[in-house]
């Protein structure tokens, strides 16, 4: 889906030529200066812009936007089957609003960081943070994105418009309307386009991808950014050991511009998701109300990824927290016994006609 004035909604992409501005590193991981600063631009030369400053400005957006897996340390009363257990269900949102993914990844980075800059949130606030962190997101990047009172309805009762519109100043606030990363999905779109530009014309925003790839990709990160520990890893990082996983690292490499000893330590925790989804049923292609055909595989979609995960604790691979999927199991059956309307419950999903 394309915005009036042809830009890609995949990748929000700041002009090439605004000054770059001064920021504290002082707190930034170790991983962002060994993995950003040498990699050649792989974007081709574009007619619209300066590649190698679009790539600079991606790098940048590596180092401002910072999540961090240990922000639950600030919350007592949280646990991370808990996280899962919200973006699980903020994915079934955007499958029933047909949103795209780009959507749900961004309501996920804003609930993220939004989380590093509190303390002690009880878990009871947690859907609300995580319905107006996606009705942000779809202002931002959907064209009709749905109205708030849909965001509400799926609450069950649970949030109101008022509570939506309350906690959005705070969110606001709080990101200092940093509203803009480079998400694991905007990187795979553009690892994606490389890879299957197949000649040196300058209409790169022309999407080339393989919709069937696509979706078994998409799907894997889906996945994995479920457990807390794939914060670990830099999006850029994330979503190259994806693809690295339906193709080979010298075509990773080529379109990332990142070495093995980077991608490795995430390809290796990544390989049980990996594992676990070879034992479910391919991913197809759905159809959406008023979405294009050729547009189908940017729209989220959501699979029992709960299920999935519960079912790794079987096979458990080193490095995995055994304990993580036993609660998460444990959790996940308390939400299937559930009668409340708190967050752990499946509510209809179907808005009011």
């Amino acid at each position: 889906c394309w915005s009036q004035d042809g830009a890609s909604p995949c990748v929000l992409i700041e002009t090439p030529h605004k000054e770059l501005e001064p920021m504290d590193q002082s707190g930034f991981k170790q991983y962002i200066f060994k993995n950003l600063f040498i990699k050649p631009s792989p974007i081709p030369r574009l007619s619209w812009a300066n590649s190698d400053d679009v790539w600079v400005k991606m790098l940048n957006k590596e180092l401002k936007y910072v999540h961090d897996k240990s922000y639950l340390q600030k919350h007592p009363k949280l646990q991370p089957t808990m996280r899962a257990i919200l973006l699980d269900w903020l994915f079934e949102v955007s499958e029933v609003y047909s949103l795209h993914r780009q959507t749900a990844y961004l309501a996920q980075d804003f609930f993220d960081r939004f989380m590093l800059t509190q303390t002690d949130v009880n878990k009871d606030y947690l859907q609300l943070i995580g319905i107006t962190a996606l009705f942000i997101a779809a202002k931002m990047e959907e064209i009709y994105p749905p109205k708030i009172f849909e965001f509400a309805y799926v609450t069950d009762g649970a949030c109101d418009t008022w509570d939506i519109q309350r906690t959005e100043i705070n969110i606001l606030q709080a990101l200092k309307w940093n509203l803009c990363p480079e998400t694991p999905i905007s990187w795979l779109n553009l690892y994606a386009q490389v890879e299957a530009r197949k000649d040196d014309s300058e209409d790169f925003l022309v999407p080339q991808i393989c919709p069937d790839t696509y979706i078994q990709i998409t799907q894997l990160l889906d996945l994995c950014m479920l457990d807390i520990n794939s914060l670990e890893y830099s999006y850029s990082i994330l979503a190259a050991a994806a693809l690295c996983h339906f193709s080979t690292f010298d075509i990773v490499h080529k379109v990332s511009g990142l070495t093995w000893e980077t991608v490795a330590p995430c390809f290796r925790w990544m390989r049980p998701f990996m594992d676990a989804l070879r034992s479910e049923p391919r991913p197809q292609l759905k159809s959406f109300p008023k979405v294009k055909p050729d547009d189908r595989h940017n729209i989220q979609t959501h699979v029992a990824y709960l299920d999935i995960m519960v079912r790794m604790n079987e096979r458990i691979a080193p490095g995995i927290e055994r304990s993580y999927y036993t609660t998460l199991e444990f959790n996940l059956r308390k939400r299937k016994a559930s009668e409340s309307k708190a967050l752990n419950v499946t509510v209809n999903l179907m808005p009011p006609q």
